[in-house]
């Protein structure tokens, strides 16, 4: 324990990612059902980042 509180880390966490929020398990099912579905199958050596920016900031 460092002193904060489970919600002051999920506040800093979310000062970090560009968008200002934490994805849901919703959003990153979508995006795992997309890579399992007929959809991506033009998607090939491609790296999907479900994560809010983080990588490209």
């Amino acid at each position: 324990d460092r002193g904060h509180s489970i919600a002051d880390g999920l506040a800093m966490l979310e000062d970090r990612v560009p968008i200002k929020r934490i994805g849901t398990p919703e959003e990153i099912a979508r995006a795992i059902l997309f890579l399992a579905s007929d959809d991506s199958s033009f998607c090939t050596g491609a790296i999907l980042s479900a994560d809010g920016g983080s990588v490209a900031r």
